[in-house]
């Protein structure tokens, strides 16, 4: 099995643009009383959460990034969890619900917002899903478009699993903080990426790794579909699995 990493188009010919944000997430955090971290992760998104029935006063507060304390991001992330999947990661900095704002030019099939974020058109998304690829599971944005045609993004909501290699890591992890439980990383991103095979999903082309959330992998399968489908708007790097 082949992966590669999907990245932004660095010269793409479309000018679409998303002045957007979740709906709610969960807010960074103050630093610890027992190791002084603070801080959010980024990467985890999941757009399909639909947090409404909650109380307003409690959306408001998921509406608000503002750092809290550790008591009550550990509150707010029960208060969330009945709502997610059974095997999200609920860090500070979560982002959850659909893309809300304003959006304006044009969009290739694939569109990344920023470099961790991915958005397909509804269009590109089914015939993707028809061409066999697994785990595709979005939710449309809810943007106001300045055009007369506009398209139908979806905010893809991808698992977070797999692993970067232990051999071909560039930083050291500490264990984890017995209060807050954060692990902090000293260290570069490793580059180039290297995966540890054996930690990678099986049943899903597209996914998000746990040691960065940030990093979105797809699989030969996943390549070919697009390259088949002449989709366009997002570039691939391969990346080694081992």
């Amino acid at each position: 099995m082949k992966y590669f990493r999907v990245e932004q188009e660095p010269s793409s010919r479309y000018s679409g643009e998303l002045n957007a944000a979740p709906r709610w997430g969960l807010p960074g955090v103050e630093p610890c009383p027992q190791c002084g971290l603070s801080g959010a992760t980024l990467g985890l998104e999941y757009p399909c959460v639909d947090l409404s029935s909650l109380p307003p006063k409690e959306q408001a507060r998921l509406s608000d990034p503002s750092p809290v304390s550790q008591d009550e991001l550990e509150r707010l992330r029960e208060l969330v969890r009945p709502f997610a999947p059974a095997n999200a990661v609920l860090d500070a900095g979560a982002e959850l619900g659909p893309l809300t704002g304003t959006g304006s030019g044009t969009f290739g099939s694939l569109y990344m917002p920023a470099g961790w974020s991915l958005c397909l058109r509804r269009e590109a998304m089914e015939a993707l899903q028809k061409e066999g690829i697994r785990g595709l599971l979005g939710a449309p944005v809810s943007v106001k478009f300045r055009t007369q045609s506009p398209p139908s993004l979806m905010s893809l909501q991808l698992d977070v699993q797999g692993r970067f290699h232990p051999e071909a890591l560039t930083w050291i992890r500490r264990p984890p903080c017995p209060r807050c439980g954060i692990s902090d990383v000293e260290g570069p991103m490793p580059d180039p990426i290297v995966l540890e095979a054996r930690s990678l999903p099986d049943g899903v082309d597209l996914f998000r790794l746990v040691d960065a959330p940030g990093v979105i992998i797809a699989t030969e399968q996943f390549l070919d579909a697009v390259t088949r489908l002449s989709l366009d708007g997002v570039t691939f790097r391969a990346v080694e699995a081992r």
